[in-house]
């Protein structure tokens, strides 16, 4: 097996006396597809925003390729301090691509332009290129005739596809959705959901907050069920989603399945 693209170990984040992760520990394997389910309010959100530290932890580690993420320091009392500095930041996020449950598309800007300015303002790319790059990627989730349109005048899945385009733009080692189709119209998800197929089968890395489970269990490699801010069950789709030892888990899943027909 190979190292870890990504490890975290003991992560913890509060927001003032509110206790949101409590000790998370994990490893993300190149090429591996994770989803995370939970309730409301488990932790799932913050724990993806942490990663890409739009959220700065409050104790524990995160390591990309091998490499810890901020400066350490001990105090005089022996404990470990870390500060974040905005430039290694920046080269973080680069690599953990985010998509988030809104779209966050510029009003102002075309598909297309929303699609490079991440190219051109922070790579610094030269505007030709990363508009080739940018069509490229609209190509990839089949928007080339939506280059020019505004995003007040796409639909909602659209408009999610374009922030998936915007993301991949950047050549992110690991893409982190979360929630991406929950502001969606129950029409427009399958248009998303297909797109991260697609990008799941390319053989990319994913971790993906969802509460779409059926398409958790055919896309996930591992599936993590959070509560109260803990890991409580990690597995394959078959051991978390069908088969849960936890009971906590089972009680989550229950009210999914309690009005099928």
């Amino acid at each position: 097996m190979s190292d870890p693209i990504l490890q975290v170990r003991g992560l913890h984040k509060n927001f003032g006396p509110l206790h949101v992760l409590r000790g998370i520990d994990l490893a993300v394997e190149p090429g591996e597809r994770i989803a995370i389910i939970g309730g409301s309010g488990s932790g799932k959100s913050t724990l993806l925003r942490c990663l890409n530290f739009m959220e700065m932890p409050t104790a524990g580690s995160i390591t990309v390729d091998g490499r810890r993420i901020g400066k350490v320091r001990t105090d005089s009392r022996g404990a470990e301090q870390v500060t974040y500095p905005e430039s290694e930041l920046c080269a973080v996020r680069e690599r953990l691509g985010m998509v988030f449950q809104q779209f966050n598309l510029f009003p102002h800007m075309t598909v297309l332009e929303n699609t490079m300015e991440g190219l051109v303002t922070v790579k610094r790319v030269a505007r030709a290129e990363a508009r080739q790059r940018a069509a490229a990627e609209l190509a990839r989730v089949g928007l080339s005739d939506k280059v020019d349109v505004y995003p007040s005048r796409l639909s909602g899945g659209q408009q999610q596809r374009v922030a998936i385009a915007r993301a991949l733009a950047m050549e992110p080692e690991i893409l982190l959705f979360d929630e991406p189709t929950s502001s969606l119209d129950p029409e427009l998800v399958g248009e998303v959901l297909r797109v991260i197929r697609t990008l799941a089968e390319e053989g990319r890395t994913m971790l993906l907050v969802t509460h779409e489970l059926g398409f958790a269990y055919h896309f996930a490699t591992k599936v993590i069920f959070l509560a109260d801010g803990r890991f409580h069950e990690v597995g394959t789709p078959d051991d978390v989603l069908k088969h849960p030892r936890e009971e906590r888990t089972q009680a989550f899943l229950a009210r999914f399945t309690e009005f099928s027909f």
